[in-house]
C-alpha cells in the first residue's frame, strides 16, 4: 500500500471520527435541554394543580380581589394549552409567577385566612414547587447556555448549520418583576 493512500485514510478517520463525536455531542446537548425542560413542565403541571386549590381557599376571604384569581385561573388554563411552544410556556408561567406573588401579598390584609391549616399547608406546598421551579429554570438555563455555545462555536457550528440546530432561549423573567414590589400599591387598587 502505498503511504499517500494510508495517510489520507488515516486524516479521513480522524475526520469522519470528529464528525460523528460533534454530532453525538450536539444531540445529547439537545436532548439534555429537552429532559430538564420535562422536568419544569412536570413541576409546571403540580403548581398547575395547586392553583384551584389555593384560589379556593383564598377566594372567600378576599372577595375584593376576585380580578386577580381570575386571572390567575385564565393563565393556568392557557398554560395548560398542549399546543404551546416552550417561549409561549415561559412568557405564560412568567405570568403565573407575577400573580401568585401578588396573592402573596394580598393575603398580609387577611389574619384569618393566615391562621387557616389548610391555607398554610397550601401555601407551603406551593411555596416548595416555586423553590424546585426556580431550582430547574437554573439548571435549564445552564445546559440551554451549553448547547447554544455548540450551536454557535467553531466548528461545531458548521456541524449545528448543517443539521439544522437552533440557538434556545432562556427563562427569563419580564422587567416589571425586577422592580420592588409597591405594596401599598397593591392594596389600595
Amino acid at each position: 500500500m502505498d503511504t499517500t493512500l494510508i495517510i489520507i485514510l488515516v486524516v479521513a478517520a480522524i475526520v469522519l471520527i470528529t464528525i460523528i463525536s460533534i454530532y453525538n455531542s450536539l444531540i445529547n446537548k439537545r436532548n439534555q435541554v429537552d429532559n430538564i425542560f420535562a422536568t419544569i413542565d412536570v413541576l409546571l403541571k403540580k403548581r398547575y394543580d395547586l392553583i384551584p386549590n389555593l384560589v379556593s381557599a383564598v377566594q372567600e376571604y378576599m372577595k375584593h380581589e376576585q380580578g386577580t384569581l381570575t386571572k390567575i385561573t385564565e393563565l393556568r388554563s392557557r398554560a395548560m394549552d398542549t399546543n404551546l411552544n416552550s417561549d409561549e410556556k415561559v412568557a405564560l408561567n412568567n405570568q403565573i409567577s407575577q400573580a401568585l406573588n401578588g396573592i402573596k401579598v394580598a393575603v398580609e390584609n387577611y389574619p384569618e385566612l393566615k391562621a387557616n391549616q389548610n391555607f398554610i399547608h397550601l401555601q407551603g406546598s406551593i411555596n416548595e414547587v416555586e423553590e424546585q421551579i426556580s431550582a430547574a429554570r437554573r439548571a435549564f438555563n445552564a445546559t440551554v447556555t451549553d448547547y447554544n455555545n455548540s450551536v454557535q462555536m467553531f466548528p461545531s457550528n458548521i456541524m449545528a448549520g448543517i443539521m439544522g440546530f437552533k440557538v434556545k432561549q432562556l427563562f427569563q423573567i419580564d422587567e416589571t418583576e425586577r422592580k420592588n414590589v409597591d405594596v401599598k400599591k397593591l392594596f389600595n387598587s
